[in-house]
């Protein structure tokens, strides 16, 4: 196979860019225009075509792409000019942007620019600036002569890049690049438009509404205190921050704090519209999000954005403002968007979610054997915590105990506090005295004493981090720890790092760990590694069963433990029994580890 190493240069503006549009939008839209392209093949020297679209065509067609994988950095903006403007599809595509965030972390700098710099492979030049504004007939024939030295420079910065990459990229993952990138640059489904107009209508009615009132009551929206309570009877736990002003802890309302602005992309509209309210926004996610799908729609096909390696716990993560993750399943919005979302004539979408893969995860690290023989064995794991939580028989646990027991099992075993268990439960409109929210916790660590335990270990690594001291991790060998590279070896073969972590102390003496994120300093204990590393695993699990459910299938959405694929009507039977396979299949690392799924199927995302 060969490498084509490929980079567009195009036509932008102070207005028509990347920064003001999405990459879907920028594209698709009738001012796009290319200026000229670099290609190159293997590690022969690089070739700049620039002219007509026809032309430009030409040359690109001339390329045996059947037989080649497309190489670039950022292949989700090159490959989907590439597919939608020329029409071509190569065997696959790779990606030095996805590498680097898997092997350096997401905080790293990813550009060329940076990356050309870490690894000493040259410089990336700036003629790109000059070419603001201006057309291709803009240009003279030395601007398009100095612009394609600067592109072909990029082609060969690029190429090199991915042979240092490789090096330390493990081979498995360039399918799940592959795969993901493919959703994207390859769209399969459709967006139903009247049903979109329809629900834009609805929710600016609710939003109307929802404003007026938030907006009437001045003094518990502005009031910081009264604001939190207003969260939290929402079931939200109001973020908090470090005041730099008084040393103490304050709530975290202000413009600049990213965890109160996550909020804005809260799954509850209430929430969206308080939060909103607050920082002074007259539009929703909900509202926006929705115009943005029925503007897709108007352009054609929906390409699925989806971020390889989104998360430090290398999960993918959503892109191009129409973050998929996270449409609302519960609520007065639930599954509107996921039913706008169908299958193209003659399909129907399968869906099938990995069942408790955290909560099993966690078990099978651990070691906790009981908990693992319960999963294997197909028992009902929510009422046996209910039984031990209600001191009463597992036939006698009533519907509502069962609920407790579940959101124990799913919440309590990254070592979560009775203050926090209690707002989960009430997010799902159970009131428990918070006394009653420290007994559960308590017995749940006491059943399941192993699981304690790990968090315990993780605590050690941290020291021996720190320390540069020896420690290990799990009673498994899937994870390996190693202190000189600060951090765990995933089955995956990539590492999951706590760079720059210190351990601190606060006003009152006691130790904490922290490391720096791009959001600023982040606290660490021994809950919240485990709690990241079953995160990490579980995604190498999905990761290795997207790829079995790939090679019969055309995938094209994963949603946190979810994978989902398109069928043709016919083998719809046929194929979602395959599917359940796959997902219940068992890496060879992770042999010991019960699996399960559930799966649904149907025209559109949101009845499966």
């Amino acid at each position: 196979m060969n490498i084509i190493t490929l980079d567009f240069e195009t036509y932008y503006s102070k207005e028509f860019s990347l920064s003001k549009m999405t990459t879907e939008e920028y594209i698709r839209d009738d001012e796009f225009e290319v200026i000229g392209v670099g290609v190159a093949v293997n590690d022969e020297p690089a070739v700049w075509y620039t002219g007509r679209a026809d032309l430009v065509a030409e040359h690109l067609n001339s390329y045996d792409w059947s037989n080649s994988f497309l190489l670039a950095h950022n292949t989700q903006f090159d490959g989907a000019i590439l597919s939608w403007v020329f029409g071509i599809r190569p065997k696959g595509y790779l990606d030095t942007l996805c590498m680097a965030r898997a092997i350096h972390g997401v905080d790293a700098g990813g550009s060329l620019k940076a990356l050309a710099e870490r690894y000493q492979i040259g410089e990336k030049g700036t003629e790109v600036l000059n070419a603001l504004g201006k057309r291709r007939k803009d240009f003279d024939a030395e601007e398009l002569d100095r612009y394609g030295e600067y592109c072909k420079n990029d082609v060969r910065l690029t190429y090199d890049l991915f042979n240092l990459l490789i090096q330390r990229f493990p081979r498995g993952e360039l399918k799940v690049v592959d795969t993901t990138l493919r959703m994207f640059i390859e769209p399969t489904l459709m967006l139903n438009l009247p049903m979109l107009e329809l629900h834009l209508e609805n929710v600016k009615e609710r939003k109307a509404r929802l404003l007026a009132a938030a907006e009437a009551d001045k003094d518990s929206l502005m009031s910081n205190d009264k604001f939190a309570e207003l969260l939290m009877q929402l079931g939200v736990e109001p973020p908090v921050k470090i005041s730099a002003r008084t040393g103490k802890e304050a709530w975290a309302f202000a413009k600049t704090d990213e965890e109160f602005k996550e909020l804005l992309v809260h799954p509850d509209l209430r929430v969206q519209t308080l939060v909103a309210a607050r920082l002074g926004n007259k539009t929703t996610l909900e509202e926006t999000r929705t115009q943005r799908f029925i503007d897709i729609s108007l352009r054609g096909k929906l390409p699925v954005p989806i971020k390889y390696y989104a998360a430090h716990t290398g999960r993918w993560g959503g892109d191009d403002k129409i973050n998929l993750q996270n449409l609302p399943s519960r609520g007065q919005n639930a599954n509107r968007l996921k039913r706008a979302i169908e299958a193209p004539d003659g399909y129907v979408m399968i869906d099938a979610d990995s069942s408790q893969i955290e909560a099993r995860t966690v078990a099978w690290l651990a070691g906790q054997a009981d908990l693992l023989t319960a999963f294997t064995n197909g028992e009902d794991v929510y009422k046996i915590m209910a039984s031990a939580i209600y001191m009463k028989p597992v036939e006698e646990i009533t519907k509502e105990e069962r609920f407790v027991g579940k959101t124990t099992i799913l919440g309590a075993g990254y070592g979560m506090g009775a203050a926090k268990f209690q707002l989960q439960l009430k997010t799902f409109g159970v009131d428990t005295p918070l006394e009653e929210c420290k007994r559960i916790i308590d017995v749940y660590r006491a059943t399941y004493p192993h699981v304690p335990a790990l968090w315990r270990q993780a605590q050690q690594c941290l020291e021996a981090i720190v320390h540069g001291s020896a420690s290990a991790f799990g009673a498994v060998d899937a994870v390996q720890f190693d202190p000189r590279e600060k951090g765990f070896l995933l089955p995956s073969g990539l590492w999951q790092r706590y760079e720059g972590l210190v351990k601190v102390f606060d006003e009152k003496g006691s130790a904490q760990f922290e490391y720096k994120t791009r959001k600023g300093s982040v606290k660490l204990y021994g809950g919240k590694v485990v709690e990241n590393l079953c995160q990490a695993v579980a995604r190498c699990v999905i990761a290795e069963q997207m790829l079995r459910i790939a090679k019969r299938y055309r995938v094209v959405l994963t949603v946190h433990d979810a994978v989902a694929c398109i069928v043709k009507e016919a083998e719809a039977a046929e194929a979602q029994a395959y599917v359940e396979s796959c997902m219940r299949w068992r890496p060879t690392w992770a042999a010991t580890l019960p699996l399960n799924c559930e799966s649904g199927i149907g025209k559109s995302y949101g009845d499966c």
